[in-house]
């Protein structure tokens, strides 16, 4: 009688095979993980550098607002007013187009009418320039829009239709804002006679997510030095940097 040949288990029949795949798996989950450790090793620089040029593009922005402020004081004796006005006290031109000679922005300037508003057809074809030095390279605000605006209103450095001079910034230069970065909502277009009053700048705090920059934004002092804010600086520090003669203890900032 012929001996029944002897068979395996169903639950054994493929145990090599199981065994196979099993090892197949985590050799997968295993190069998942390096392919994914290295894509994170690649990325974390670069988004890093990225941060880093739009930060020093904008501090290269403001120091050249900033030295066109300081040329225009040595030429005409006083900051520009926050806007010119006419007859009837009606807003003209901006600040940032009276600086236009100082930053090498002659022919620019020499196109645009004074003595008309800004947003008149006379001036559209300026208002279609575009000025790199007014735009943060991380903020897709619309064509010709900027987020520097002066610190403007009552006690401020800058004033509707009236210069002033350095000599009543008697609180120092260098405790004391002119131009702040603020967030896209709060953008305009660089020829707006529009700026950054004491309750937009309080409100950066509340605001933090939708600054151009991480934890706060970067400000021009009234001695030229660009210094990075935290949005989160106590009330009294931002108020006693945004008066000119307040005579406030700022402490750090």
């Amino acid at each position: 009688m012929l001996a029944r040949p002897m068979t395996l288990p169903q639950s054994d029949r493929h145990t090599p095979e199981r065994k196979r795949r099993s090892g197949l798996a985590w050799i997968e989950v295993l190069v998942v993980t390096v392919v994914v450790a290295l894509l994170i090793a690649l990325l974390l620089p670069a988004r890093r550098q990225t941060r880093d040029y739009v930060r020093r593009s904008c501090k290269n922005n403001l120091k050249q607002i900033g030295l066109a402020l300081h040329n225009y004081v040595e030429i005409y004796g006083s900051l520009p007013p926050q806007y010119t006005v006419d007859a009837n006290g009606k807003p003209l031109h901006s600040w940032r187009t009276l600086i236009l000679p100082f930053m090498d922005q002659a022919p620019l300037y020499a196109k645009i009418d004074l003595s008309k508003p800004w947003d008149d057809p006379a001036n559209a074809d300026a208002a279609k320039v575009m000025l790199n030095v007014y735009q943060c390279p991380k903020v897709t605000a619309p064509p010709g829009f900027t987020t520097y605006l002066a610190v403007a209103g009552p006690g401020c450095c800058f004033q509707p239709g009236q210069p002033r001079p350095f000599s009543e910034i008697t609180d120092g230069l260098s405790n004391t804002l002119l131009v702040i970065e603020v967030s896209k909502p709060h953008a305009v277009h660089w020829m707006a006679p529009q700026d950054a009053d004491v309750a937009l700048i309080l409100s950066l705090g509340k605001a933090a997510k939708e600054l151009p920059h991480t934890g706060g934004v970067h400000g021009l002092l009234g001695d030229g030095a660009i210094r990075f804010l935290r949005a989160d600086l106590p009330t009294h520090t931002w108020k006693g940097l945004c008066t000119v003669s307040g005579n406030e203890k700022l402490g750090e900032f």
